[in-house]
């Protein structure tokens, strides 16, 4: 955790900020008065990211640009379309939602993420990258069948721009010539040089009414001249590729205006007002800086990308020093793949652009030969794999559990189907907090368990994460082994390369005279344990999902009342509904009662308050079992 000096303790006193509190507000005033709100809006900003945590670097980097776009567009008439929503929060600030700021990211508080429930102002929404343009083109073909004239602006990051999806509406976009603006927020500088004097002169240019109207009439003449128009086309788009990475785009159809200066607010604004009415598909790039105004972020924009809230300097320590007797997950994972890669040459760890999310920096430094960020491409990276293993490699991709469904069809035919030698390393599986539902992990063990070949393991501590990798990497054929976010229980891991028993759980505790029967998938053990003691039942940590311990499940279930399943997982399809197929199939009438995710999307709130809401904590399940006892 870091220490902020430089973020506001206090609540700032924002002249045109209060003014503001709808972007109808903010477009009575005078162009000249923006930059000074932006300044206002970046103070708010840091105190309020500063009091609740969450995405802070992205926001900063967008502050300009969120307060030129409401500021020429009539919002929420026109659509603003943002790509994951990690820079939103100056939006929300500027649509309605300033003085709730506080309650961002809490348990019945605003969404850490657009959300067309919470506000008309978000027009989709988003969580997970690269859908902005696709979503927006929908809309404004909708609305032109309908005649509903509106302008639609898709917002998409360089990051977001690497992957397969956004090139595929791209392509789409161009072939159709709708009015799609699409804004391109370049704050990595991955595809321009920096802005100059020259860039900023041809923007003004490519934007302006003489420039196109030129353009427009140059088609209009040329029109009966095919090879001539052609030969036009192609000498405008060489000479813009001299001195501006337009090219690419203007192939893919789109009239490509940039690169601009993000953070220069009058120059936003005259372009943006010079586009809006252009005809035809429009790719405006801007350079920003990711943490915009706060030297901190500007200078870490990864480590600055996303915050805790703030705490006093004794709890921070105290926290601290918590946290150093217990290991995250992913770290455990980062760990083993350093010590297995020292001794197994043909490992190769990839991920989709969760490196350090995934605990892969040292290995990425130490074994960099053998380390592959595909960017955000979840599907060519699981494919990539696929082809590693094919040349007899022995690749590890790490993934988030939210991620992996964006490459189920890759999962499915290119790994499974050839039942090739594929370690999928899931992390963020069941509960995340407070990044809510588009980022929770509750569907893994249902869409992985109906794939044929692969096996799939839950551990419930730091040891058995060890022994499972050991287990899933030396099996010959596709594994996934799925482990929670942040720390586990304490256990101490033994670093070895002890492999399990495929497909056979532990018992943990033995009842004298056992009329239930628990049995835990993965993180689930604590609670186990907790009702074990008010039951006397029997708990078993069951490790393996497919295959399961079918032995030891029926044996069970013939000497016991009832079977109780705890997963964090959708109960539709999961580990629960495992066990009771295998009831059924063997003719077994014994009583089960599952404990998981119910049919519906998880909340944003902290992991506590999720498992009370969603009747996964000790008391709630408690109470379920009384009930059923009841009536068995």
């Amino acid at each position: 955790m870091k220490i902020f000096k430089n973020i506001p303790s206090n609540l700032p006193k924002n002249k045109l900020l209060n003014q503001v509190e709808f972007p109808k507000d903010l477009r009575k005033l005078n162009s000249s008065e923006l930059p000074l709100l932006a300044d206002e809006l970046r103070e708010y900003l840091l105190y309020t990211t500063g009091k609740t945590g969450g995405h802070l670097g992205a926001g900063l980097g967008v502050i300009e640009l969120t307060i030129a776009l409401h500021y020429v567009f009539d919002t929420p008439k026109d659509s603003l379309v943002w790509d994951v929503g990690h820079q939103t929060y100056p939006h929300k600030i500027l649509t309605g939602r300033k003085d709730s700021m506080e309650s961002i990211r809490k348990m019945n508080g605003l969404s850490p993420f657009p959300s067309k429930s919470e506000s008309k102002y978000d027009a989709f929404g988003v969580g997970h990258s690269s859908t902005s343009i696709s979503s927006a083109l929908g809309m404004l073909s909708a609305s032109d069948i309908t005649n509903n004239e509106k302008k639609i602006v898709a917002i998409i990051g360089d990051g977001a721009m690497t992957a397969g999806m956004a090139y595929e509406a791209l392509c789409h976009a161009g072939s159709l010539h709708k009015n799609l603006l699409v804004i391109l927020n370049d704050n990595q500088m991955s595809i321009s040089e920096s802005v100059g004097g020259l860039s900023k002169y041809l923007s003004r240019i490519w934007s302006s009414k003489f420039y196109n109207q030129l353009r427009e009439g140059g088609k209009t003449v040329l029109r009966f001249i095919p090879s001539a128009k052609r030969f036009v086309k192609k000498a405008e788009m060489h000479s813009k590729g001299m001195v501006a990475p337009g090219t690419l785009f203007e192939e893919l159809g789109f009239e490509y205006i940039g690169p601009i200066d993000g953070h220069n607010l009058n120059e936003l604004v005259k372009i943006l007002n010079n586009i809006k009415n252009l005809n035809g598909p429009i790719l405006l790039h801007c350079v920003t800086t990711k943490g915009k105004g706060f030297k901190p972020a500007e200078e870490d924009p990864i480590g600055y990308h996303a915050i805790q809230k703030i705490q006093p300097l004794e709890k921070q320590n105290s926290k601290k020093s918590l946290n150093n007797q217990r290991k995250k997950y992913s770290d455990i994972f980062g760990e083993w793949l350093c010590y297995v890669a020292k001794k197994e040459p043909k490992l190769i760890a990839l991920t989709p652009a969760m490196r350090e999310g995934s605990g892969m920096v040292d290995f990425s430094k130490k074994f960099a030969n053998r380390y592959f960020d595909t960017a955000i491409t979840e599907q060519h990276c699981v494919t990539l794999a696929a082809g590693m293993a094919c040349e007899n490699m022995k690749p590890v991709v790490a993934i988030y559990s939210t991620f992996l469904q964006r490459a189920y069809d890759q999962l499915i035919h290119d790994v499974a189907l050839q039942n090739l030698d594929v370690t999928f390393a899931i992390d963020r599986a069941g509960l995340v907090g407070e990044d809510g539902p588009t980022h929770t992990g509750a569907f893994d063990l249902t869409y992985l368990r109906c794939i044929p070949n692969l096996i799939i393991m839950t551990p419930s501590n730091e040891d058995e994460t060890w022994k499972m990798l050991n287990t899933g990497f030396y099996y010959k054929g596709p594994a996934a082994i799925r482990y929670p976010r942040g720390v586990g229980p304490g256990s101490e891991i033994i670093k070895d390369n002890t492999k399990l028993v495929l497909g056979k759980g532990r018992i943990i505790r033995k009842a004298k005279q056992p009329k239930i029967s628990i049995l835990s998938f993965g993180a689930c053990l604590k609670q186990a344990l907790s009702l074990a003691d008010i039951y006397d039942a029997n708990v078993v940590d069951m490790r393996f999902v497919k295959p399961l311990d079918e032995q030891l499940i029926l044996e069970l279930a013939k000497s016991s009342n009832l079977l109780v399943t705890i997963e964090e997982n959708s109960i539709s399809g999961g580990a629960g509904s495992a066990v009771a197929e295998l009831l059924n199939s063997n003719n077994l009438k014994t009583s089960i009662l599952h404990a998981g995710f119910p049919d519906e999307f998880i909340d944003h709130g902290n992991v506590e308050q999720q498992r009370m809401k969603y009747g996964l904590d000790t008391e709630s399940i408690s109470k379920t079992i009384t009930k059923r006892l009841e009536i068995i």
